[in-house]
């Protein structure tokens, strides 16, 4: 990855950390993603909430519409990520 892209990926970060507000993440988010990208992020993160509290991939699969194979990704992300963990009560 170029150093720009690393550069604008960490300006992205800096500028997530300042928001305060759910409604601030809400406009934020309305503006920086079109509505399919800000369901997809909530289906996986439904979907990590899920695995956290033990259902079964074919309960989540029902419950949000998640494909096998990103249920796959968000369930390795659960369990040897840090994201989900320092977000999702266990």
């Amino acid at each position: 990855m170029s150093n720009d892209m690393n550069n604008q990926i960490d300006f992205l970060y800096e500028t997530l950390s300042k928001v305060k507000s759910k409604q601030q993440f809400k406009d934020l988010f309305d503006d920086l993603c079109t509505y399919k990208e800000i369901e997809a992020m909530a289906q996986r993160l439904q979907s990590a909430k899920l695995l956290i509290e033990g259902e079964t991939y074919e309960k989540i699969i029902e419950t949000t519409g998640i494909s096998s194979a990103t249920l796959s990704r968000v369930n390795k992300c659960v369990k040897y990520g840090k994201g989900y963990k320092s977000v999702l009560n266990k």
